[in-house]
């Protein structure tokens, strides 16, 4: 059984450190072993995005945004994301997401998502 943690008191990560990609995170699932939904906090700093935008075959993924904002590139759409805004993408569904951080404040979210087998990664 995993036990309760504070968010606060676990390090960041980053993935792809000083490019326009880069984005921190706290993988708060992974924390006493991994679990079968990943959840992390995340931080997309002031310039950078999440390129190459993406979908999943078998994964389903769900964003809640924390503090800051932030442009999420839904598609062909670009839809505005601030405290509060929420975004479920459904897995199988060929339609491609990115965020897009053009303030000057970290934007800073929730992520949900499922780990299955045999997902793979479709990008733009």
């Amino acid at each position: 059984m995993k036990k309760p943690i504070r968010e606060a008191e676990l390090g960041w990560e980053v993935f792809a450190a000083g490019t326009r990609e880069e984005v921190r995170f706290k993988a708060l699932c992974d924390v006493g072993g991994r679990s079968k939904l990943g959840v992390a906090v995340m931080e997309l700093p002031p310039n950078c995005d999440t390129a190459p935008a993406h979908w999943h075959s078998l994964e389903e993924e769900h964003l809640y945004v924390l503090a800051g904002r932030a442009t999420l590139h839904l598609g062909a759409e670009r839809i505005p994301l601030e405290p509060g805004s929420y975004v479920c993408f459904p897995a199988g569904q060929p339609v491609t997401h990115m965020l897009e951080n053009s303030s000057g404040e970290p934007f800073r979210y929730l992520m949900i998502g499922e780990r299955i087998p045999g997902d793979q990664v479709h990008r733009s």
